[in-house]
C-alpha cells in the first residue's frame, strides 16, 4: 500500500525535529563536572567524571561509598579536606604511625607517597610537610655517601625526629625493655630511629625501596611552632597542587561564559564545554570551536534519514503521475 502524501509530509516534520534536536548527552550542565562526594566538594582542577577538571588529574580521584579517595602508584588515601582557595589536599594513609601509635614491620608498614613522573608536576606534598622515616637500615639510600653525618635528615618548618621522640608512641613501643631513642635529634644509632625530610630532598617517599621500616607524616599550616611538640602536629599528607601557567585563568574564562571546565580524552588539552560543543577558549568563541563528536552521530543519521524519505517521495511523485497516465 502507498504512502500518501499527507503521511510523507508528517514523516518529513517529524524528521526535521529530530534533526533539530541535540543528540543525548550532548549538553553539558554546568553541574555535570561539580561532584560531591560525601561532604568533599570535587571541583575544578579535579573530577569524577571523565573529560571533567584538569588532564594533569585524571583518574585520580574515586568515591568509593561516599569516601573520597586518592590513588597513587604508591597506594590509595582517604581524602581528608580539599582547600581550593590555599590549593591543598590532605590526605590520610591507614598503615601511617602518629603520636599516638607506631607502626612498624620489617617488611615495612605503608608505602609513603610517589606520583608518576608525568603527574609530578602537578601535584607534590606541601613544603611545609615533614615525613618521619622509621627503623631505616644502614644500607638505605638514604645514608649512601653519608655514612655519619645522615645529612638527608634535618627538621622541616620545625618539625623533626627530636620532637617526635617525645611521643607517647614511643613508650607503648619500646615496652619490651628495648633502649628508647632520646637526646640528639636523630638519636646517637647508626642508622638513627627516625629519620626526617622533606619531599623536595628526595623526590620519592617509597618506603620499601628506602629500606625503612614504616613512617610518620605531619605538617603545619601555621608559621607559629606547636607549643606542646609532636603532640599538637597535625597528621596526615598535605599535598599541593599547581597548574601550568599556560592554563592558568583558563578555567574562569571558561565559567564566566557559561561553559564547564573539561579537557580532551584523546589530547588531554584544554576544553571549555559549552553544551553541545567545545571550545578551546570559551563559549563567547566561534572561531575556535568545534562540534562535539556527540552531537555528530545523531545528526548525520537524521540528515540520511531526510534523504532517503525525500528520495521516497520523489519516487512516490513519480509513480503517482505514471498512474494517473
Amino acid at each position: 500500500m502507498a504512502l500518501s502524501r499527507q503521511h510523507l509530509a508528517a514523516l518529513l516534520a517529524l524528521c526535521a525535529f529530530a534533526m533539530a534536536r541535540p543528540a543525548a548527552g550532548a549538553n553539558v550542565s554546568i553541574t555535570t563536572c561539580r561532584s560531591f562526594c560525601g561532604n568533599i566538594t570535587v571541583d575544578y582542577p579535579f573530577a569524577l567524571h571523565p573529560g571533567c577538571g584538569h588532564a594533569g588529574f585524571r583518574d585520580l580521584l574515586f568515591c568509593i561509598d561516599r569516601v573520597l579517595m586518592l590513588h597513587l602508584p604508591s597506594g590509595s588515601y582517604r581524602v581528608l579536606d580539599i582547600d581550593y582557595s590555599y590549593r591543598g589536599l590532605t590526605l590520610h594513609d591507614p598503615a601511617m604511625s602518629d603520636c599516638r601509635a607506631i607502626d612498624r614491620s620489617p617488611a615495612g608498614r605503608g608505602n609513603g607517597f610517589a606520583v608518576e613522573p608525568w603527574r609530578a608536576p602537578f601535584l607534590a606534598p606541601d613544603p611545609d610537610n615533614v615525613f618521619l622515616l622509621l627503623g631505616c637500615r644502614a644500607s638505605s639510600p638514604l645514608f649512601q655517601g653519608f655514612p655519619d653525618r645522615h645529612l638527608p635528615c634535618r627538621n622541616v618548618s620545625g618539625m623533626g625526629c627530636g620532637d617526635y621522640y617525645g611521643c607517647p608512641a614511643w613508650d607503648d613501643y619500646y615496652d619490651d625493655g628495648r633502649r628508647r631513642p632520646s637526646g640528639a635529634a636523630y638519636g646517637t644509632a647508626v642508622p638513627p630511629e627516625c629519620c626526617a625530610v622533606s619531599w623536595g630532598a628526595i623526590r620519592s617517599v617509597n618506603v620499601s625501596r628506602l629500606q625503612c621500616e614504616g613512617y610518620s607524616s605531619a605538617y603545619s599550616l601555621a608559621p607559629v611552632r606547636a607549643a606542646e611538640g609532636a603532640g599538637g602536629w597535625a597528621y596526615g599528607i598535605r599535598v599541593a597542587w599547581q597548574l601550568p601557567e599556560a592554563n592558568r585563568g583558563f578555567c574562569g574564562a571558561c565559567r564566566a561564559t557559561g561553559g564547564v571546565c573539561g579537557h580532551d580524552e584523546g589530547s588531554h588539552a584544554d576544553l571549555c564545554l559549552c553544551g553541545d560543543w567545545n571550545s578551546t577558549s570559551n563559549c563567547d568563541s566561534s572561531s575556535d570551536s568545534a562540534r562535539s563528536s556527540a552531537a555528530a552521530p545523531g545528526t548525520a543519521a537524521a540528515s540520511l534519514f531526510l534523504a532517503v524519505l525525500v528520495s521516497g517521495f520523489s519516487s512516490l511523485s513519480l509513480y503517482g503521475s505514471m498512474a494517473n497516465m
